[in-house]
């Protein structure tokens, strides 16, 4: 065979494949949609660039302009308990998870999905939909072992690292490549998984990140030629500490945040009144939670350095969003794939570096017997696998612009998403635009039932389930507008809060604080606590608290005497 002709046979082979994809695709019978979930971990409200930011998101950015943001969006303020409530549809609490992956003794804080929840995927795999699992699970019991600093250095191996019925192929997802576990070595992670089967090894050159959004695509390729549409969870680790990049990624942003907090802040607070983020608001931004100048920071160079890989590992996840749009149009199925992107809460002020390496989640060394510097004195910096380090509050501050507080927290810095929903057959208003209509992760769950024609069960496998409480979004997406929920309740650790449907929030900043009390309408960023003038307010609004609590298993809670 010739040259010419072996050059004309390449391009006509690939062409047939991309027609054959196509066909599959556009002459698929069912016509229900695709639907994937991309959730972030620890990511800022501003870190996007449609949200405000500076760190390179053009794919974001793309699902933005095709879709619509809200800007009242809500997480459970933590990475468990808001993935519970998404899988299930529940508050957290009600999932089983009203805290950590710790089994507390009571039915909200059992620490794994109850029995008595089910998840999107159980639901949607029994209505004829393809489920799949990329990432981050992070909702079943973890117990430690005797021997778990050896486990967490690959030095001695274990079968499973959680009970297998919890796992995500036996809570309704048909395959999962991911973390049972909250915390990974990005280059080399501990509770790897391929289903049931541990992953033992990893490559030279293996990134978490990358390896996720892979497989994401190959799934979304073969799921071309399916007759049956699918439903994906992606649940990226990124930029959850440690903070560890590929140096290709770093250098992008190596000078980016020698500028400092404030500058950093207060730029991106100005681009998010360009882009209309807040409406036509103009004095929506909190003051910064710390005082000190960035002039008189001695450690300038190790800070700028973390939120350099901070930027570098949200700009790699948006890397791997692209290989999933890009999958999507390439194999026709992007114009009816309803793509939802959030994030778990705000992003994380925690200081790794000052904890316990070697303990729960934490190695201190890696398979080949390197030391993790734990840089308690910054004496390490932060991007390579043998540096465990965070951002800390002063970034974490900037990285929520421009909300007060973080992660863990029910202040807006904690509990308030962005979120990114983009659906080119099915949304029809405020495309390219934002929402300020009220949405809660439960409402996921309630969202997939109404595209997939699916209905919510009342008992599911023997097990008895709490009626869902999530409230479905495609009437946001087809009309702009919604009726809700008359309220949302918030708690975690003892941060309460309550926010009623038109609009007024309490907060609890703990167990012994008392009340305060925030306009939203006026004050998005919770700046003027105005507790002391409505009173009567304050009062009723505790009394729904209260009643919230107890209907939805926050109360009692570990420390608390049943009442």
């Amino acid at each position: 065979m010739n040259d010419d002709l072996k050059k004309m046979i390449v391009p006509l082979s690939l062409l047939a494949v991309s027609l054959s994809q196509e066909a599959g695709a556009a002459g698929r019978q069912d016509k229900r949609p695709n639907i994937i979930v991309i959730l972030a971990d620890d990511l800022g409200y501003s870190d996007p660039g449609c949200y405000g930011g500076e760190i390179h998101t053009p794919n974001l950015d793309l699902l933005a302009r095709n879709g619509v943001r809200f800007n009242h969006f809500y997480n459970a303020s933590r990475s468990c308990p808001t993935r519970a409530s998404l899988l299930t549809g529940l508050y957290q609490h009600q999932a089983g998870i009203g805290r950590m992956t710790f089994d507390n003794g009571l039915p909200g804080y059992r620490g794994t999905l109850s029995k008595n929840a089910v998840t999107i995927a159980e639901v949607l795999r029994d209505v004829g939909y393809r489920t799949s699992m990329v990432g981050k699970w992070h909702v079943a019991e973890t117990p430690l072992r005797k021997d778990q600093r050896d486990w967490l250095n690959h030095q001695v191996f274990h079968e499973s690292f959680a009970d297998l019925s919890n796992y995500p192929v036996n809570r309704g997802f048909q395959t999962h490549y991911g973390l049972i576990y909250g915390v990974a070595d990005y280059f080399d992670p501990f509770s790897l998984v391929e289903g049931e089967v541990p992953v033992k090894s990893v490559p030279e050159g293996y990134y978490l990140t990358q390896a996720l959004s892979d497989r994401a695509e190959k799934e979304i390729r073969e799921y071309a030629d399916d007759d049956k549409p699918f439903f994906m969870y992606l649940a990226y680790t990124s930029p959850h500490w440690p903070l560890m990049a590929l140096p290709e990624d770093i250098e992008k942003y190596k000078d980016t945040y020698k500028v400092g907090w404030e500058e950093i802040r207060n730029s991106r607070y100005e681009r998010q009144k360009e882009l209309g983020i807040f409406g036509d608001a103009e004095d929506f931004l909190s003051d910064r939670q710390f005082h000190d100048r960035w002039e008189d920071n001695n450690n300038a160079e190790w800070d700028a350095r973390a939120m350099a890989v901070h930027a570098a590992m949200v700009d790699r996840m948006d890397q791997g969003i692209g290989q999933v749009i890009r999958a999507l149009r390439e194999t026709n199925q992007l114009d009816n794939t309803l793509i939802l992107f959030l994030s778990d809460n705000g992003c994380s002020p925690e200081v790794c570096e000052n904890m316990e390496p070697g303990e729960n989640d934490r190695p201190d060394m890696t398979r080949d017997g390197r030391v993790i510097v734990y840089p308690k004195n910054k004496e390490a910096l932060p991007g390579p696998e043998t540096t465990f380090a965070s951002l800390g509050a002063r970034w974490a501050n900037v990285a929520n612009t421009p909300f007060r507080y973080w992660k863990a927290k029910s202040y807006e810095g904690g509990i308030c998403t962005p979120m990114i929903a983009h659906w080119p057959k099915g949304i029809k208003k405020n495309v390219g635009g934002v929402t300020s209509e009220y949405g809660h992760v439960m409402d996921i769950m309630a969202t997939c039932l109404d595209l997939a024609d699916a209905e919510y069960p009342s008992v599911y496998k023997g097990h008895e389930i709490i009626p869902m409480e999530g409230v479905s979004l495609v009437p946001i997406f087809k009309k702009g507008h919604r009726t809700g929920h008359g309220y949302y309740g918030f708690e975690h650790f003892n941060e309460r809060a309550f926010i009623s449907n038109d609009g007024w929030k309490i907060v609890k900043p703990g167990k012994e604080a008392n009340w305060e009390l925030y306009n939203l309408n006026t004050d998005r960023s919770e700046k003027h606590n105005v507790a002391m003038e409505h009173p009567d307010r304050v009062a009723t609004m505790m009394k729904e608290y209260e009643a919230w609590a107890k209907r939805c298993m926050v109360e009692p809670c570990p420390g608390q005497n049943k009442k």
